[in-house]
């Protein structure tokens, strides 16, 4: 352990302690919680369905009928992992970088990164601004996700700053050497883009390069499993300059050298960063990726799909809106798609400013207007952001069945 940046911690002892600790509103406490603040966040994510349904959700390869292929809930927990050992070494307070792991993918949508760009389409045409997986998990953490708290009320997540920043920051592309948090405390709706801003700790800088880490060797191991690599070994073993006789080439490798050169690399003046070669080497995976598995012709047919799937649930429930009430606009779906509209009505009653309401067990933010075409539209890309890969295949199903 090398402890260079045990100074720098997320702890009382840090000046930015207060704000890293500052929460939305006022967490209840039991007289006997014996769990820090971070440790209370990631209790709190790890119950919440949007965490469960990770498990789920596509991370790179589609439906995969292999169990041991990477689901999107396998690479946040191979985020925390790796996390964990840096910021161990480091000195730095792994219960953030527990907790900002766990719920730093929270907010994507179902089939990866190409369901990502359907659902900004969809946002840009009818709210003016794109849709993407950062600022859907902060949303998601903050308006969106509830829990029942020891009262059996439903209330929002309301985590630290710390870790809500950890979130909308962790944009994994990576083009700098050398990470370093920003200063300000900045109120993080200012963030139109991802990368907008650096992170505000060490921990949450830390997460941003295990995500990339983590997502560079994973995918290789899963596309040499599933075959998918079969004609460009040899260049991957030249790239990573193994001899195919010392069968070097899997992710344990990969991943311990990325982990070992930045730990040995790093210090709070040059920030986090790697060795030239090791940075010049994962840019160079990176592309390699980009080309032979990502932009493959294997994949391609899957992405297609999503597309289909993806436009025809969201043009059904936008085609539903009579410009009255949300609820009054849903009840055409009952007739002929009752999973779609089940699911959807219980949505808009978490989300609403319904009459029964102040009877009700929700005590969380009230987020839409009634008759509002932009808050319904917003509302759907929320709730179809949300879906499992399975459960959006389930409700297409239903709108294409008889």
């Amino acid at each position: 352990m090398n402890n260079l940046f045990k100074n720098y911690a997320a702890n009382e002892n840090n000046p930015k302690w207060e704000n890293i600790v500052t929460r939305k509103l006022p967490l209840y406490h039991r007289n006997n919680d014996i769990r820090s603040e971070f440790e209370r966040d990631y209790t709190r994510i790890i119950h919440s369905n949007s965490y469960r349904r990770l498990k789920h959700k596509t991370q790179v390869f589609f439906s995969p009928g292999n169990d041991h292929i990477c689901t999107r809930i396998e690479h946040v927990t191979h985020v925390e992992s790796i996390s964990y050992s840096i910021a161990n070494y480091l000195g730095l307070n792994t219960e953030l970088t527990k907790a900002i792991a766990v719920s730093h993918d929270l907010g994507h949508s179902p089939f990866g990164h190409i369901g990502e760009k359907i659902l900004s389409n969809f946002s840009k045409n009818d709210l003016g601004v794109p849709f993407w997986h950062e600022k859907n998990g902060l949303d998601l953490v903050d308006t969106i996700e509830l829990l029942e708290d020891s009262e059996k009320y439903k209330q929002n997540l309301n985590l630290t700053y710390a870790v809500r920043d950890g979130i909308i920051s962790h944009c994994g592309e990576i083009d700098e050497n050398g990470l370093k948090p920003r200063d300000a405390f900045i109120d993080l709706s200012d963030y139109a883009k991802p990368n907008q801003f650096a992170p505000y700790t060490w921990e949450a800088c830390v997460i941003k390069i295990a995500d990339k880490i983590s997502y560079i060797g994973r995918d290789i191991e899963d596309a040499i499993t599933l075959g998918i690599l079969d004609d460009h070994l040899d260049e991957l073993y030249e790239l990573l300059n193994y001899n195919r006789k010392d069968k070097k080439l899997n992710n344990s490798n990969i991943i311990h050298y990325l982990v070992a050169d930045l730990c040995e690399n790093s210090s709070p003046e040059d920030g986090l960063c790697f060795s030239d070669d090791a940075y010049d080497l994962m840019n160079k995976i990176k592309e390699f990726n980009y080309k032979n598995i990502y932009f493959s012709d294997r994949i391609m047919p899957s992405n297609r799909y999503f597309e289909v799937v993806l436009t025809e649930i969201y043009n059904t429930l936008k085609s539903c809106f009579d410009g009255k009430s949300a609820f009054h606009s849903v009840q055409s779906l009952n007739k002929f798609y009752p999973k779609l509209y089940d699911g959807f009505l219980n949505f808009l009653y978490s989300y609403y400013d319904y009459s029964t309401r102040k009877t009700s067990n929700f005590k969380n933010l009230v987020l839409f207007r009634d008759s509002n075409l932009a808050d319904f539209c917003q509302a759907i890309l929320f709730f179809v952001s949300g879906m499992t890969d399975n459960y959006a295949m389930e409700i297409y199903d239903e709108i294409i069945g008889f």
